[in-house]
C-alpha cells in the first residue's frame, strides 16, 4: 500500500459518507489530484443519479488529463442507469487510479482490470477496511446474495416480550425507544409477521425529525390485513410477502436492492428466521421486569436441547434510561 494516497483516501471517504444510507447502491467518493492539488471531488448521491467519479471528473474537466483519481470503491465496469466510471475516467485520460475496496458485485467489477490493460496505473488496498465498514451492509449482501438481517426485540428480564393478556406497550422506556428509531432509519426494510400486524397495528415508520425516506414495510403471511391496519396507509410503503420462508422473503428483498433488514417480530417469525440460520445480528432491549408469564420473545421449535441452542458474540452492551441494549453477532 502506498502511504503517500491515505490523506487523499481519508478525504474520499468523508465525502462518501454523503452519500445515502440505505441505498440499492453503495456509498462511494472520489477525489481527483493533479500536481499535488484536488481539481475535482464528488460523492454518489444515490440511485440513479451520476456516480462520485462521474461528479468529481466533471468538477476537474480538462485537469483531469494526467491526473490521479482516488475512489473509495473499485469504478464499475457495466453500464446500469449510467455508464461505466471505468471507462470514464480512461477517457478523460486519468494516469492513475487509487483504489480502496475491490467491487465484490460480480456485475459491476472488472473496472481495475480494464484500466490496467488500458495503460492506467492501479493502486488498490489503500484504507481497505475503512472502505469496508463504510459499506458494511452492502458489501455483506453481494457476498451472501442476500439482506443482512438484525432482529431487533424488547424483552422483560425474564424474556416475556407481552403479558397473559398480550399488552406490550411499552415494554422498554422512551431512551429505549428512540434508539430503535434511529435503527430502523438505517434499514432498507422492516419486517413483521401478520400476527404483529393484525395483534398491535403498528405503523413500522421512522418517527424522527431527520429522516429523509421510510423503510419498506414487510408483512410476512399469508392472512390479509384488515381495511383499517395502519401498514395501509401512506406514511410508508407495504409489502406483503405471502411466503413462510425466511430464505424467500430475504431473496425477495434482495432483488429489491435492499442490504440490511430489520428483523422487528414477532416470536414466530423470528424463531423461524433464526431456525433456518438467517439472523446476522441481535438488538436486544432487556427491561428490569419481571412478568413471570406471557408472550416469549421468540419461540424456535428447533431447539430441543442446550447442545442445539444458538450461540451469538456480544459486541456490546450499554444502559438506556432504566433500560440494556445488548448488540450481539451471530458466532
Amino acid at each position: 500500500m502506498d502511504q503517500r494516497w491515505d490523506d487523499v483516501m481519508r478525504l474520499a471517504l468523508n465525502l462518501a459518507e454523503n452519500s445515502p444510507c440505505p441505498d440499492p447502491n453503495p456509498r462511494v467518493g472520489c477525489v481527483i489530484i493533479a500536481d499535488g492539488q484536488i481539481v475535482g471531488q464528488g460523492w454518489h448521491h444515490g440511485a440513479g443519479t451520476p456516480h462520485a467519479e462521474v461528479e468529481a471528473l466533471r468538477q476537474a474537466g480538462d485537469a483531469a488529463r494526467g491526473a490521479t483519481a482516488v475512489v473509495t470503491l473499485e469504478p464499475c465496469n457495466h453500464t446500469g442507469r449510467t455508464g461505466p466510471c471505468s471507462h470514464a475516467l480512461l477517457e478523460a485520460g486519468v494516469c492513475r487510479v487509487v483504489i480502496a475496496q475491490c467491487d465484490p458485485n460480480a456485475v459491476a467489477a472488472g473496472g481495475a482490470q480494464f484500466l490496467s490493460a488500458n495503460g492506467v496505473e492501479v493502486v488498490t488496498g489503500v484504507l481497505h477496511e475503512d472502505a469496508m465498514a463504510l459499506n458494511a451492509d452492502w458489501t455483506f449482501s453481494q457476498i451472501h446474495r442476500r439482506p443482512r438481517v438484525c432482529w431487533k426485540y424488547a424483552a422483560t428480564l425474564d424474556g416475556r416480550s407481552a403479558a397473559p393478556d398480550g399488552t406490550s406497550q411499552w415494554i422498554t422506556g422512551e431512551e429505549a425507544r428512540h434508539q430503535v428509531q434511529i435503527g430502523r432509519s438505517r434499514c432498507g426494510a422492516i419486517i413483521v409477521g401478520t400476527g404483529t400486524a393484525v395483534a398491535d397495528n403498528p405503523r413500522l415508520t421512522v418517527r424522527l425529525p431527520e429522516a429523509i425516506r421510510q423503510p419498506l414495510r414487510v408483512v410476512v403471511g399469508m392472512r390479509d390485513l384488515p381495511a383499517d391496519c395502519h401498514l395501509h396507509d401512506e406514511s410508508a410503503e407495504t409489502l406483503q410477502i405471502r411466503h413462510h420462508d425466511p430464505a424467500e422473503v430475504l431473496d425477495v428483498l434482495w432483488h429489491r436492492g435492499i442490504h440490511r433488514v430489520w428483523l422487528e417480530g414477532g416470536p414466530r417469525v423470528a424463531g423461524a428466521f433464526l431456525a433456518a440460520d438467517l439472523v446476522d445480528e441481535v438488538v436486544a432491549y432487556i427491561a428490569p421486569t419481571i412478568l413471570g408469564n406471557g408472550r416469549a420473545a421468540v419461540i424456535d421449535p428447533t431447539v430441543t436441547t442446550l447442545a442445539s441452542a444458538r450461540h451469538f458474540v456480544i459486541d456490546d452492551v450499554c444502559q438506556l434510561g432504566p433500560d440494556l441494549q445488548i448488540r450481539a453477532h451471530h458466532q
